[in-house]
């Protein structure tokens, strides 16, 4: 039986500024999928459950734009959590704004606030396999919730934690403001790892970039592992959905 999997169809300008309008007296959080995530909610449930509770879930990947319109005719819009987190820091953040930052060193927060005139950035690092330790889980969560409410929340501790904690939260009900599941953003904002040049960005090709820049790393989630996206697409039916921007926050 096909899986449905809904995608936001938001080109980037145009979730910056629903983003930017998001209500301080909401909840709201961002998944932002790739072909590995794709792969990963094929195969597992409880990953499904993560995306399927999502209130945003922005297409990150430009490889599978392509392949979709190839195989399927079906055009979507690109809008990749990399390039949401520099245009919400360059457009949309103020230095007054409360932002919190789940994931990376003390010197990138440090970077990240320098750099943009943040007076109020509060930084939390979990520890390595936190979320297998339901202390350390508790621990971050509580220090979201207590910073809250937040403009923004960047959630930059790899998939499928930094979903998981972002679906606590929304569960919990206590935390407010938007949460976005950004990955390795943050060390592309403070130039810890360097994005593909952006020709290669527009053919989607940054994946063959980042496995050039790292093969050791990368070669079995995109030489072993990814190919099985062209088995598994068979099985899921895109749904793309355009939902109605959120109203100021008064």
């Amino acid at each position: 039986m096909p899986l449905t999997f809904t995608i936001d169809d938001y080109a980037l300008p145009d979730f910056i500024a629903l983003a930017s309008n998001f209500p301080a007296s909401g909840y709201a959080y961002v998944v932002t999928p790739n072909v590995d995530h794709l792969i990963r909610y094929v195969d597992d449930p409880s990953f499904r459950a993560l995306y399927e509770t999502a209130d945003f879930v922005m297409l990150d990947s430009r490889f599978l734009a392509r392949l979709l319109s190839f195989t399927r005719a079906l055009r979507l819009q690109v809008c990749p959590g990399s390039d949401i987190t520099v245009q919400l820091f360059n457009q949309a953040i103020r230095p007054q704004d409360k932002i919190v930052l789940i994931g990376g060193s003390s010197e990138q927060a440090n970077f990240v606030a320098q750099r943009h005139g943040l007076q109020n950035l509060q930084h939390y690092n979990p520890p390595m396999g936190f979320i297998s330790n339901p202390a350390a889980v508790e621990e971050c969560l509580q220090f979201i919730e207590q910073a809250s409410p937040f403009r923004f929340c960047f959630l930059a501790i790899g998939s499928p934690q930094q979903e998981q904690i972002a679906q606590e939260l929304k569960r919990r009900g206590i935390a407010r403001g938007m949460a976005l599941c950004v990955g390795a953003s943050i060390n592309f904002l403070t130039g810890k790892e360097v994005r593909a040049p952006l020709w290669m960005q527009k053919l989607g090709f940054e994946w063959l970039y980042r496995l050039m820049r790292d093969p050791k790393r990368l070669a079995k989630r995109y030489l072993v592992r990814g190919p099985r996206i062209f088995l598994l697409l068979k099985d899921i039916t895109f749904v793309p959905r355009k939902a109605q921007p959120a109203a100021p926050d008064a």
